[in-house]
């Protein structure tokens, strides 16, 4: 009897998931699962993030045993060597098919292909299917059969399409005939699931603070829906409220749908497009900017290699700063708002996103050093390090991606810190040292009193220069 093989990566759930859904309805499936660390350290994947998808994965697992589905799990330190243990499982276990959800970075896509390629030599096929993203990558195209690179009419297209029809999360499988692959094809296969000190990873306490599983997930989400998306417009840009949803460890894992949200967000329309409140469209917005991300990711490969997406600003001259980098990176750059929100994502491994966009501008601009820098480290710290998202989030601070923020356009971080945390209860959270300063003092403790003896240091830069600095760099490029 052939048999189906489900490839779990980025998707850690059993609701709403297409490939596994497809899987089950064509036979008899197996899950698979590839663990491979050194490949994770190629793309800078934080600790947290991996411990997070480990823990997650013993929830899955649970799942699958309920639904009489047997995991597999590999470790393949490299993706180069996956072809040929994919191959062995399916020439072991009789799979006709293996089943997977579609990955958009260029080293994701070479190699499923040869994956592809190596099953199609031997009568197998690798099945892809849709599901990080609310539209097929690739089918979003303007009147000239072009990707957008502007998300205002980017946004456009999609109200339009969703005003016809908002996708259907896929119903979750019943439980096929239970059996013993073991048994039955006389192997010994591995279903234990390593912890991260045993793929050579560093654990932290911190780590175990975020909660995994689908019904954890979908807890969140509905508390959000009832009690925080009519407010979130506003609130959102406030770093000492918990007025964001929070959702994103789960999506960039996949224990939550992008299908799921769009449901819940429209729940009380009975399914159907119709935006009652600003909070409501503001979300949607913020769930269509990550939908951007990912086409753009996936039509424009080069931004999985490093390069910029305006191709000019390669050429900008940035500083070479190890010790405004480290200073930036721990948190000591004596600017309270960008060191609040550095020391936030070391002590947790998240960040408000308010203040990610202070940190990303302050270091491309005034401290103008490459923007890839700030990129890698996010990426080594944050739970949801995406690199769609992160990537362009960064390259809109840096004014070298699309939509990007015009390069004179510049946030001062005062003045960001003064709007957004008034009485400094955020700064107080993450700065002990000057926790007892009053509100006018705290944003710029040395700005009126510059002989004031703190624990802190003095900042590294001139905002006021540092900005004019950065200014000339970029006119520079355009000259």
């Amino acid at each position: 009897m052939k048999r189906q093989l489900i490839w779990f990566r980025q998707d850690l759930r059993i609701q709403d998931h297409s490939a596994l859904w497809h899987a089950t309805q064509s036979g008899q499936s197996i899950a698979f699962i590839a663990l491979s660390p050194q490949q994770w350290r190629k793309h800078h994947d934080a600790p947290i993030k991996i411990d997070f998808y480990l823990r997650q994965l013993q929830q899955l697992k649970q799942q699958l045993n309920a639904l009489h589905i047997p995991l597999i799990v590999d470790i393949v330190p490299e993706w180069h060597d996956l072809p040929k243990h994919i191959l062995k499982h399916c020439d072991t276990l009789n799979i006709e098919n293996v089943h997977a959800n579609i990955e958009c970075g260029v080293n994701e896509l070479q190699r499923d292909f040869q994956v592809q390629k190596t099953l199609n030599q031997h009568a197998c096929d690798l099945i892809l299917y849709h599901d990080r993203s609310i539209f097929p990558v690739g089918s979003i195209r303007n009147k000239s059969h072009q990707p957008y690179q502007v998300f205002g009419a980017f946004k456009k297209y999609c109200y339009e399409q969703l005003s016809i029809s908002i996708p259907h999360p896929y119903p979750t499988p019943e439980p096929q005939k239970l059996f013993d692959i073991e048994v039955e094809n006389a192997v010994q296969i591995s279903h234990s699931i390593p912890n991260l000190q045993q793929l050579g990873f560093e654990n932290n306490d911190f780590y175990s603070k975020w909660q995994v599983g689908e019904n954890h997930a979908h807890t969140i989400l509905d508390h959000f829906i009832e009690h925080q998306v009519l407010n979130y417009q506003t609130a959102r840009d406030f770093p000492h409220l918990e007025a964001t949803s929070q959702l994103s460890p789960y999506l960039n894992l996949g224990i939550l749908s992008i299908r799921q949200c769009l449901n819940a967000l429209f729940r009380q329309q009975q399914g159907y497009f119709h935006i009652n409140n600003i909070g409501q469209q503001t979300w949607l917005d913020e769930l269509l900017w990550r939908e951007f991300y990912q086409h753009i990711l996936f039509d424009f490969p080069r931004i999985s290699k490093n390069i910029p997406f305006k191709i000019n600003t390669q050429y900008l001259q940035w500083r070479n700063s190890p010790e405004d980098l480290k200073a930036w990176q721990q948190g000591q750059t004596g600017i309270p708002i960008v060191d609040a929100g550095m020391r936030q994502m070391l002590q947790t491994g998240w960040m408000h996103n308010r203040v990610r966009m202070i940190v990303a501008m302050f270091l491309s601009k005034n401290l103008l050093i490459d923007w890839r820098l700030g990129e890698q480290w996010f990426m080594q710290h944050l739970i949801d390090g995406d690199l769609a998202a992160n990537n362009g989030g960064w390259q809109w601070c840096a004014s070298t991606g699309t939509d990007s923020v015009p390069y004179f356009r510049i946030f001062n971080p005062i003045s960001q810190s003064k709007k957004f945390d008034e009485n400094g209860d955020y700064l107080r959270k993450w700065l002990p040292e000057i926790a007892h300063l009053d509100a006018k003092t705290i944003h710029e403790p040395y700005a009126k009193k510059p002989n004031l003896q703190l624990d802190y240091p003095q900042p590294i830069v001139d905002l006021k220069m540092s900005r004019q600095r950065a200014i000339e760099a970029f006119k520079h490029l355009t000259a």
